[in-house]
């Protein structure tokens, strides 16, 4: 039998900085810390992260390696450039669940070429709040009957290859309006409406046989006052009870705000260790920031000195850590080779709305409307003026803020044609005052985000910011 020492430090995943590892984690990582979570910080390119994840392995085999690249909005492998598939949003707009099945396997047959064990998607959640702030294009859809067949599709398709998938955010993030990163948020539904609604994906995702399951940092009153990460009836009765999960529960990061409070407060992280493990999780997610070993050495403590008081059964620990373990299974055999965006264009293309008739005078005028992306998604390249560019020569560009509304006016009045790209306008009320100001100018509208409602002229929804979904508008206007 492991020690309490070895099996808490087993059933951590923290994130770090940097494209190599530090001495301070693969020396961890040789003595028994249960793995990582990879992030853009983390990233070059492929042929670097398969480096990566091999030098973690020479220090030990079987460690987890995670990963949050759920495509689209959220990437990680593609941070530089933009996704090569479209986000979920945009494939339950394609409205195909094998082609869905089959962009899910393109990506988990890269993963495993990178030698990443388990990729921290797909969402689970419904898009169901317009002022939702974090999940959004995340979803493939708002209607849990159309969208659940895309979440098995998903599963079937990443797991293919040996990765594990991981349904998230049990029960479901959609409804709440405000982001768990920072504050908690409070599900207004009673349980009868999350067996109706939110928990008919998750329910999905199980029958497809994912691996893991992440904790959303989410209050469900009837459950009682504690997130969902921390709540033994979410956690055991529910996810595991009712809906007969038996794989690897994995928290949401620990160090969010809706459970530790301020980032990065090291007694915070180790109570939120303790009752994750109490409630019924398995693997605890560090990953959010780029955690050192001071951190981890106060969750240790933590769970140590909770066995010791007789707070956390040592078999659920142990079991906790064999969860944790079989989430570092190496994935199938896999090289990495130039990353192929046919498919991805294929879905995007097939996801596209087009409203009214989009056609272009001539090579137009772009406003590239810059919006501060979600925590989830950070900064990546995002804008269809690059791509019409190349497509069509003569196309001017202009990446503006939506308070730029004098040099945006002042640009299109010269223009035969204009584009005006958006992401959730609806979301930003300076970016709705940008558009009302542009109401004398005939311009083509395209959002890349949860549509929102329609207006007036032609428009192009693409449900994605990826570089493949804004490739589509493009080839479509051009």
């Amino acid at each position: 039998m492991s020690s309490p020492e070895k099996l808490a430090e087993a059933v951590l995943l923290p994130g770090f900085a940097g494209t190599t590892a530090p001495e301070w984690l693969r020396r961890r990582i040789a003595a028994g810390l249960g793995g990582v979570v990879l992030f853009g910080r983390n990233v070059v390119d492929d042929e670097q992260v398969a480096a990566l994840t091999a030098q973690l392995r020479g220090e030990r085999d079987g460690v987890v390696v995670g990963i949050d690249e759920e495509g689209g909005d959220v990437t990680r492998l593609d941070v530089n450039t933009g996704s090569f598939v479209p986000g979920p949003l945009a494939l339950g707009a394609a409205g195909d669940p094998e082609l869905t099945t089959a962009v899910a396997a393109a990506l988990g047959e890269r993963l495993a070429a990178c030698g990443v064990t388990v990729n921290l998607a797909p969402c689970a959640d419904l898009t169901l709040a317009a002022e939702d702030p974090i999940i959004g294009v995340r979803a493939f859809g708002s209607d849990p009957a159309k969208a659940s067949p895309h979440v098995a599709a998903y599963v079937t398709g990443l797991q293919k290859y040996g990765v594990a998938a991981c349904a998230k955010h049990f029960p479901g993030h959609g409804a709440a309006t405000e982001d768990s990163h920072v504050a908690l948020p409070v599900l207004p539904r009673t349980v009868e409406e999350l067996r109706e609604i939110e928990l008919v994906p998750f329910a999905a995702a199980i029958q497809a046989g994912v691996r893991s399951v992440m904790s959303g940092h989410l209050v469900v009153r009837a459950w009682g006052e504690e997130p969902a990460t921390l709540n033994r009836t979410a956690l055991t009765d529910v996810l595991r009870g009712e809906l007969g999960f038996t794989g690897a529960v994995i928290t949401d990061a620990l160090e969010m705000g809706a459970v530790s409070g301020a980032y990065g407060k090291h007694d915070g992280l180790g109570r939120s260790a303790v009752r994750a493990l109490a409630a019924g999780a398995d693997a605890l997610c560090l990953g959010g920031a780029a955690f050192e070993a001071p951190a981890l050495d106060a969750c240790v403590a933590a769970i140590v000195a909770a066995v010791a008081a007789g707070e956390l059964p040592l078999e659920r620990l142990e079991e906790a850590a064999s969860r944790t373990a079989a989430l570092g299974t190496d994935p199938a055999p896999a090289s990495v080779g130039p990353v192929d965006r046919r498919l991805g264009l294929e879905a995007a293309r097939k996801a596209l709305r087009v409203t009214g008739e989009p056609r272009l005078a001539g090579p137009p005028l772009v406003v590239d409307v810059q919006t501060e992306p979600t925590i989830a998604a950070g900064p990546m390249p995002w804008g269809l003026g690059a791509h019409l560019a190349e497509l069509l020569p003569g196309t001017r560009t202009l990446t503006a803020t939506p308070d730029d509304v004098d040099a945006v006016l002042a640009a299109a009045r010269d223009a035969r044609s204009v584009v005006v790209v958006t992401r959730e306008a609806h979301r930003h009320p300076r970016v709705r005052e940008l558009l009302a100001a542009l109401s004398t100018v005939d311009y083509i509208r395209v959002e890349t985000g949860v549509p929102g409602p329609l207006g007036d002229g032609p428009r192009i929804d693409t449900f994605s910011g990826s570089y493949v979904s804004l490739r589509a508008a493009a080839e479509y206007l051009a």
